[in-house]
């Protein structure tokens, strides 16, 4: 592998670049919406519990409700509610700090994904580039090679040098294809963890305020 990467020639490095940039991502994101990560253990409990002790007048600290919005990334949704309603705010006050709140959990959901779309839609433009930059070297030296031999140049060294163009091709459509079916994966994870953050958000919503109809 080391060998064809320095056959390929310069072009190939920055694609070497942008897959390590791509596998971090990968990695990264992986990991971050993982289910546990987001709703770890006993957040749920903790934040129903709380709205059970709002609700029944007992008296809950703010100590309480910001240890809650730092458990996990969606927490923060959840300390909202409680928050709002141990303001003493209208539905319709705690729905438009709730949806403020939600737009800081869904960049972190989405983090880093349209970079990994970016890598996706460059990489076999940078293979194709890499692949020119190697033909027009092969042809050019080709050119020269027939104008001091008075004949055509050498055509196994042409096929060689096409064989390591289409290297930069090659490894520019290794790395697209996984990193484009990453971000597919990635971003249906991350439209799972939205749709779950707004699912337990809308039932603490009910549960702290009881009368106002779902919207």
């Amino acid at each position: 592998m080391y060998t064809i990467l320095l056959s390929a020639g310069w072009p190939i490095w920055p694609l070497l670049i942008i897959s390590i940039i791509g596998l971090a991502i990968v990695l990264e994101r992986a990991w971050y919406l993982r289910q546990v990560h987001i709703f770890p253990k006993n957040s749920l409990e903790t934040a129903f519990g709380l709205a059970s002790q709002v609700m029944a007048a007992k008296s809950v600290s703010e100590t309480e409700v910001l240890a809650l919005s730092q458990l996990s990334p969606a927490s923060p949704l959840l300390s909202c509610v409680l928050h709002e309603k141990m303001l003493g705010s209208d539905a319709q006050v705690a729905l438009e700090e709730i949806q403020a709140s939600a737009q800081n959990v869904w960049l972190k959901l989405e983090r880093y994904l349209s970079a990994l779309a970016t890598i996706a839609t460059v990489a076999p433009l940078l293979g194709l580039f890499g692949t020119v930059v190697g033909m027009i070297e092969i042809f050019g030296s080709q050119g020269s090679q027939g104008a001091i031999s008075g004949g055509a140049g050498n055509p196994q060294q042409l096929a060689h040098g096409i064989s390591i163009a289409l290297y930069n091709t090659a490894f520019g459509l290794m790395i697209a294809i996984p990193a484009l079916a990453a971000w597919r994966g990635l971003r249906a994870m991350a439209n799972q963890r939205q749709h779950e953050c707004e699912e337990f958000t809308r039932q603490l919503f009910k549960k702290l305020y009881p009368h106002t109809a779902e919207k």
